[in-house]
């Protein structure tokens, strides 16, 4: 078996991995609370590959090119925490004192954004290594995209930790299945295997051969080997690195037999060492096991000098500087795009193409489902942007995420892609959903990724922690409701979007026409902070005629449609004077029915004005005074969606034309007027509302 270059120092080893273990049983008794028991029983394989193989750099966390590392079981925040403070990054003794408590950089599980050197945030098992593979494939994509013979300036690996509890989650089969499938050479996971969970031993509900499982990936496996010895795992891990002339072209698995716990004299080996306290007359009978005579968070000098890898990440990140350098003055062109794709910012360009591309919208005004309206847009952005990384569940044909700047990703035997942009997932909407949060993440890449808005459900925990995380993701539900028709109530979105909407820093949108689409396409892609979702038909949706403000868009801000929410007829549209008497709320498809409902009522002389919101996440964030503009308290409001009615009423509605059930399978025109979704019947009611 391969080995690294360094040589084994037992003694060096042990009290790196002992100074680990004293901080994780010290911090998380001072919270009483936490999990003791992994950081404990991994120590020796964060040796092996911190101390030993980890290309980073403490002074710079954000470095491009070094290896990422992803705690993907991520109760044992404690260990990355103490590997983060002991090998030199910004993370005093004091946070770690500060463990679990509010406003620390030591929150109950890692979170990036708050603690310097996390490269992603992690807690729900299995997402942490879904993130990995993303985070991997762009490293993957972007060393085929911009390095050059002798120039290989993005060249890094990516490294996760994981449990018992990642692999029986189902999203690990998804990514896993995909890591293989990509050949995803620079990966490699380590599965701390200890066979306790919270609930005990694992043996009666977990008997996967891991390893057979993994080969049949098409990922190499390594071991079991001891995780408490570092130079069998510091050879595992240069073994799955491979050599410059053998390069890895598998991921790899490294199988780690560990006791969790380790060191504990009664716990270790139980589960009561995995999610609590390990009690004050406990740690000193550890510290006495482990030969550890120091006081609570007293950590010795040579620990620290053991693990100091701020002078080694500094002239690592000198010498990647140095060949950036000489990559730009050979390829120039190269390195400006690649540094501006690495920094999250877009094109000097884009703006002007944004509004080019709704302009056309608007001037076409052509009657177009708005998941065809969204292909349209993507061919636009598409070309206009590199960086887009397109896909779909095995949906691509209905979700329409595919244009002719993103042919279909593959890869060759040996793993090399062929320079396309759009994934081909598979039925894995989970694993997209989290695959796409690691793309952002590790940067260089704009993801989106479309399924039916149904199968959010199945994503929703992944979209979830890209709007923790702040991520530029951008998610294309189609078949946005009942208007998919005979598919039936199964596929039939009735919930979705109020629940997505309930998803704090989501930003939601469903919209009515081409233009509408459009703008959410170019919001999306310029929000730096926030994912989106964009709810899409099926079904033909008409060009809605906009107002001369919005017909009209300028790069300042695409105007009020960008706001979420505007006016989109006055009664004078309709040949009415007279002020409006109400106002009528719609999103999507059932912004027509709006519009039919207003020119019904303008022959009764009853005067409305028609209101779309294709985002109320963005329009609840406008200034009262914008608001109030649009919805004047003054008048009786109305609104309608093909959807669960509960999220309207906060717009102080009147009434709320929806679907509180489920739907039914048969033609989407025969739905609408089942349900009451039907310009006749928001007629009625608006006049009910009047008294008229």
């Amino acid at each position: 078996m391969a080995t690294s270059k360094q040589q084994d120092n037992p003694q060096k080893s042990a009290l790196m991995a002992n100074a680990i273990r004293a901080l994780a049983m010290d911090a998380v008794q001072q919270a009483n609370s936490g999990h003791p028991g992994a950081p404990m029983g991994m120590a020796e394989i964060a040796v092996a590959l911190w101390g030993r193989h980890l290309k980073h750099n403490p002074a710079n966390p954000k470095w491009a090119d070094r290896d990422r590392f992803v705690l993907s079981n991520g109760h044992a925040s404690m260990l990355v925490y103490a590997l983060l403070h002991l090998s030199g990054y910004d993370l005093a003794l004091s946070e770690l004192r500060n463990f679990r408590q509010l406003h620390s950089k030591t929150p109950g599980h890692p979170e990036v954004g708050v603690t310097p050197g996390i490269e992603t945030t992690t807690g729900p098992l299995g997402q942490g290594l879904t993130n990995a593979v993303g985070m991997a494939l762009a490293e993957k994509l972007l060393a085929a995209e911009f390095n050059r013979p002798g120039h290989k300036v993005v060249d890094h690996r990516t490294y996760t930790f994981m449990g018992d509890g990642c692999l029986m989650e189902g999203i690990s089969h998804e990514a896993c299945a995909l890591a293989g499938a990509w050949k995803l050479g620079k990966l490699v996971a380590f599965y701390d295997d200890n066979g306790i969970s919270i609930d005990g031993p694992v043996k009666p509900w977990y008997v996967d051969d891991v390893a057979k499982r993994f080969d049949a990936y098409g990922w190499s496996v390594i071991g079991p080997v001891d995780g408490h010895d570092v130079a069998a795992v510091d050879a595992a891990i240069a073994e799955a690195k491979g050599t410059a002339e053998r390069p890895a072209i598998r991921p790899t698995l490294i199988i780690c037999k560990t006791t969790i716990g380790r060191g504990s004299p009664n716990r270790a080996g139980s589960a009561k060492a995995h999610g609590e306290a390990l009690g004050h007359d406990e740690i000193k009978l550890t510290r006495e096991a482990l030969g550890w005579p120091h006081e609570a968070f007293v950590i010795p000098e040579a620990a620290y000098a053991a693990w100091d890898a701020k002078r080694a990440g500094a002239a690592g990140e000198a010498r990647w500087t140095k060949a950036f350098a000489a990559y730009q003055a050979k390829h120039p062109a190269l390195a400006t795009e690649l540094t501006r794709r690495i920094d999250g910012d877009l094109p000097a360009g884009f703006a002007q193409a944004a509004v080019d591309a709704v302009v056309a919208a608007h001037t076409a005004a052509q009657t177009l489902a708005s998941r065809k309206a969204s292909q349209n847009a993507l061919e636009a952005f598409t070309g206009a942007l590199p960086e887009l990384l397109g896909g779909s569940a095995d949906l691509t044909g209905s979700n329409l995420t595919n244009t002719s700047h993103t042919p279909a990703l593959r890869f060759d035997e040996v793993g090399t892609p062929n320079g396309g942009r759009h994934i081909n997932y598979g039925v894995r909407e989970f694993g997209m959903a989290a695959i796409m949060n690691g793309v952002a993440l590790h940067g260089g890449f704009i993801p989106y990724g479309g399924t039916f808005l149904t199968f959010s459900d199945y994503s929703r925990n992944a979209i979830r922690m890209a709007a923790l995380m702040k991520l530029r993701v951008v998610h294309v539900f189609t078949h946005d409701s009942i208007g998919l028709g005979e598919d039936g109530p199964t596929h039939q979105s009735v919930e979705h979007a109020a629940s997505l909407r309930l998803i704090p820093g989501l930003d939601v949108w469903r919209p009515a026409d081409t233009a509408e689409t459009t703008v959410a396409w170019a919001v999306a892609i310029e929000n730096r902070q926030r994912p989106s979702a964009l709810l899409l038909s099926r079904q033909n949706l008409p060009y809605a005629p906009k107002a001369t403000s919005d017909a009209a868009p300028t790069a300042s801000g695409l105007d009020s449609i960008a706001k979420g929410g505007y006016v989109l007829a006055e009664p004078s549209e309709v040949g009415l004077t007279k002020a409006a008497q109400a106002v009528i709320i719609a999103t999507g498809s059932e912004v027509q029915l709006a519009l039919h409902a207003q020119a019904a009522l303008a022959a009764l002389k009853i005067a409305v004005r028609v209101v779309s919101i294709p985002s109320t996440t963005v329009f609840d964030r406008q200034s009262v005074a914008y608001k109030s503009s649009v919805l004047p308290a003054k008048l009786p409001r109305v609104a309608i969606e093909a959807g669960v009615t509960d999220g309207w009423w906060k717009y102080g509605c009147a009434a709320v034309l929806g679907i509180d059930s489920y739907g039914e399978s048969a033609p989407a025109p025969e739905l609408f007027k089942h349900f009451g979704l039907t310009a006749e019947a928001l007629t009625a009611t608006v006049r009910q509302v009047l008294g008229k």
